[in-house]
Formats: structure tokens, sequence, C-alpha cells
């Protein structure tokens, strides 16, 4: 039995159906592939002016042309909001700026990144350093030491030590300066130059034999080195090593250095005024405690002087007491006769000089080279 309804025929339906569906994925893959392709071009050209301004950044950095370098790092961060080496830039343009609070912002930023990042932990030890800060400047010194550099590992970690190290000698912590002083020669090369600027920060700390050594070191390499010398003067002198002194002293001084001239001046008079030097004739001792007496008298007479500073006149009354009451001994005769007489006159000498010394009027060169042989020959 038949009905009413037309037999619909969905063949050429069925048949056009997957051309439709073929047309359109295969037009969605199109557009899919306009789309990637406009959106990689906009990163390119994104990723093509941060480029671009970090690079004229970068050339105003090296310049110093810090105000520049701010603009142009952060016009490059508009296309590239999270790189790390443009904000890192950014934090060195601004403290050349000397706008620190803005660079501590970026720098503790990047620090929470990457805490062993060199650069970073040496920015900020710079910018708590300039505050006072002196505990978290030493803390972030000491991670850029052992923090990871990108390049010249080596070099990086030696400079961020000499900040270091500059930053203790700055605040009197010689004790700790010379501890990573200590540390920094024993990695030292084999150029002058570094031992020589090892040298002179060994002086300031006060290890004048470590200085010595140093400067020793430097001489090896290069004995022309006129600092080196000047400093190798200047370490034996203060471990009262005068003859050593002398010597180096005399090449600074012959080579042009200034201030080597009155530290050898110095030196000379110290060698020529103590009387207890081994392989010195009797006679030559008897002439210096002479003329040492006679400068100990120079210096109370000196000290009975009105001034903003006096040594205590009963002090004074005293040493002056004792020396009128030796001086008619101290002549030839009397010290040939007498070898202990001379011991007791220069005790009373290096008595004189040390009581006196910083308390009345302006010491002489003489007084002062009888107050260091003094300290060579304490407890006589």
């Amino acid at each position: 039995m038949t009905t009413g309804l037309k037999r619909i025929d969905l063949q050429p339906y069925l048949r056009r159906e997957p051309v439709t569906l073929a047309l359109l994925t295969g037009l969605a893959i199109i557009l899919f592939g306009v789309v990637t392709g406009l959106a990689s071009l906009y990163h390119r050209q994104q990723e093509s002016l941060a480029d671009r301004w970090a690079s004229r950044g970068a050339d105003d950095l090296k310049a110093k042309r810090y105000g520049e370098a701010v603009m142009a790092y952060r016009t490059a961060l508009l296309y590239a909001r999270d790189e790390y080496t443009y904000q890192l830039n950014l934090a060195e343009a601004l403290v050349g700026e000397h706008r620190a609070e803005e660079a501590y912002a970026y720098l503790i930023n990047l620090w929470d990144r990457q805490p062993e990042n060199g650069m970073v932990n040496l920015e900020l030890a710079r910018i708590q350093a300039a505050r006072g800060h002196t505990d978290s400047a030493l803390r972030y010194y000491h991670d850029a030491i052992y923090a990871i550099w990108p390049a010249n590992q080596e070099l990086e970690s030696r400079n961020a030590r000499l900040e270091l190290i500059r930053l203790m000698l700055q605040t009197n912590d010689k004790a700790q300066a010379d501890s990573e002083l200590i540390a920094l020669a024993a990695n030292l090369g084999e150029r002058p130059a570094e031992h020589t600027q090892t040298g002179q920060l060994f002086l300031e700390a006060q290890d004048y034999q470590r200085a010595l050594e140093q400067f020793r070191l430097a001489l090896e390499g290069n004995h022309r080195e006129v600092t080196a010398m000047a400093g190798a003067g200047e370490a034996a002198f203060q471990l009262g090593q005068y003859r050593v002194a002398e010597q180096y002293l005399r090449r600074a001084a012959g080579a042009g250095d200034k201030s080597s001239k009155a530290k050898l001046k110095l030196a000379e008079l110290v060698l020529n005024m103590d009387p207890f030097r081994t392989q010195l004739r009797a006679a030559e001792r008897r002439r210096i405690i002479i003329d040492a007496f006679t400068a100990a008298g120079a210096r109370l007479q000196a000290c009975s002087k009105p001034g903003p500073f006096t040594v205590p006149a009963s002090e004074l009354a005293t040493l002056t007491q004792s020396w009128t009451e030796l001086k008619p001994q101290i002549n030839e005769r009397n010290l040939s006769r007498n070898p202990d007489l001379g011991t007791n006159a220069m005790s009373l000498v290096f008595n004189i000089e040390h009581e006196t010394s910083g308390m009345c009027g302006g010491m002489t060169d003489t007084d002062n080279a009888l107050l260091l042989v003094a300290n060579l020959h304490q407890g006589l």
C-alpha cells in the first residue's frame, strides 16, 4: 500500500556534504595560518622594536648617558615586558642616574626570580652600601662573589671581592678585610699590577708583612714598578725593618716618588740615631747617645712652653729633673768608662719621647726618629 507522500532522494545531498566539510576545513586551516602568520609577524615586530631600543640603551649605558638609557630600556620593556636582561640594564641605568629607590624595586624583583645572579647581587650590595646598610651590603657582596656570572666568572668574582674589601676598610673592619684579602691573594695571577693593588690594600688593612710579600711579587714581575717600590718601602718601614725600607724607598725616591723621599729621610734618621744597632763602633755609639740626649732636652724645653696640648706639669717636672741630674754625666769620657750609663741615658730619652709624644708642640724629625728607635727597643 502506497502513501500520499513523495519519496525524497537524499543521495545528492549526502554526496555534497563531505565536499562542503572539506572546503570549510580547508578554509579554517587557511584562516588559522593567516592568523598565526599575522601573530608571528606581530611578535617579530615587537621583538625587533624591543631589540632596537635595547641596543640604543646599551650604547647609552656604555657611554654613561644614564638618562637616555633609562628611556631606551623602558621603551624596550613596552615590547618585551618580562625580559630579564632589559630590566637589569634599566636598574643599572637608574643607579647611574642616582635613582636608587627605583633601581632597588627592579633589583629586588629580579633577585626573587634569580637569587643566584651575580650582577643583581652586586648592584643590590652597592645600593645598600650607599644607604649605610652595611650588614645587608656585606651579605649581597658575598652572594655576588659566589654567584653565577654569564661570562668571565673569575674576574667578576674577584672584582666583587675587591669592592667588598674596600667597604670593609671604609667601615674600619680591618680584620675581616684582611681575611678577604688573604682569600684574594691566594687566587691572583702573575700580573704585577694585581699584586701591587693587593699590596696596597694589605697596607690599608695594616697587614704589613703580607703587603711586603705582595709588593715583592709585583717587583719580581716588573722591577721598575714605582708604586710597588714605594709600597714595599712603606710596609718594611711599618714592620720596623728600616734597613730594608731604606733600600726600597731610595729606589722609589730616585724614580721620582715624592712621598718616598720624606719617608726615606726618616728611615735614614732612625738608622743613624739607633745606638744599639749591630756592628757600630764604640765612638759612634757614644756620639749618637750624646746627640739623642741633647734632642730629648730640647724636647722638654719645647713642652714647657704654653700650647693647646701640654704634658701634665708634675710629669714634665719629673722628666726634666731626671734629665737635668743626668746631664753632667753624659760626655765622651764617662760613657767610655761606664757602658751602663749609655743604656740609662737612652732609657730616659725613650721615656721622654714616649711621654711627650702628641702631647705638646710639634715633634721634629729627630724626635720622630727617636720615638721609632724607642719602639724597636721596648723594655730597655
